[in-house]
């Protein structure tokens, strides 16, 4: 049984490089987008090293959604020619936005870059975080140029902290763009064991400002946001804008204050 398990393991390994190998002959380089599990999404390239001499990484930057994550690093890599000084470089690749560059410390580049270890059969990567503007900030984008650590962006603790949380760890969260560039929230609906509303008003949020993300990002984000995790299922709570205090809705407990 084992023996066959390790044989699929190891088809699928093959299966993967042989993409990655196809794509490099095909357009320069393989993107590889990785997400679940509870920790932030983000997407790398493989096979650049030999063009430009270094990997690219966009790492959290929810003002993109998934869908979108392979097509903004596409989008910069095509404004790219040559190796350079990358950390003095600014490219804008519209519509995303302009993009600076960081130097990855190396123990974020093998934590997160597996594939492109694996296809480089562990030589050491140069690699460079892809780090949006001002306008496209959101609170989960981490500093890849410095070690994992509790100062990190919200969300990206979990690789040296352990989840303390009495929730499943691949708890989401549909929020929108305010709250993720450190809005105040002010409405919390918990619908399922895993899966909230967390939004910063009370108007309605339109379709292209919803997100979902891991829920443990807005929790490490605002301590004030603990009480979510207590609340029973089709319950909730809010709060005005600057207030303290959350206010049972529905059936949740009575008024809470912040943890």
């Amino acid at each position: 049984m084992n023996d066959n398990k390790d044989g699929k393991k190891q088809e699928k390994c093959r299966e993967a490089l042989n993409e990655i190998r196809d794509h490099i002959t095909k357009f320069g380089f393989h993107t590889y987008v990785v997400t679940g599990g509870g920790d932030p999404h983000y997407g790398y390239t493989i096979g650049l090293t030999e063009s430009l001499g270094a990997e690219f990484i966009l790492a959290g930057a929810y003002f993109y959604r998934l869908r979108e994550v392979s097509n903004v690093i596409k989008s910069i890599i095509a404004k790219l020619s040559s190796s350079v000084a990358w950390e003095s470089l600014s490219v804008a690749a519209d519509p995303w936005g302009t993009f600076s560059f960081r130097h990855v410390h190396t123990s974020w580049a093998t934590a997160l870059m597996l594939g492109a270890f694996d296809y480089y059969r562990g030589k050491n990567i140069e690699a460079y975080q892809i780090v949006p503007d001002e306008t496209h900030w959101t609170i989960d984008v981490p500093n890849l140029s410095q070690p994992p650590g509790p100062n990190q962006a919200p969300g990206w603790r979990c690789l040296t902290e352990e989840w303390t949380y009495p929730v499943p760890r691949d708890s989401v969260a549909l929020t929108d763009l305010n709250v993720l560039r450190g809005g105040w929230i002010t409405e919390v609906m918990r619908w399922e064991e895993d899966q909230w509303e967390i939004f910063s008003g009370g108007q309605e949020i339109p379709e292209s400002e919803r997100r979902v993300i891991p829920l443990g990002v807005l929790l490490s984000a605002d301590n004030s946001l603990l009480p979510a995790v207590d609340l029973r299922v089709e319950t909730g709570f809010w709060r005005d804008k600057e207030e303290p205090e959350w206010h049972s809705w529905g059936k949740a407990k009575e008024p809470m204050s912040p943890g």
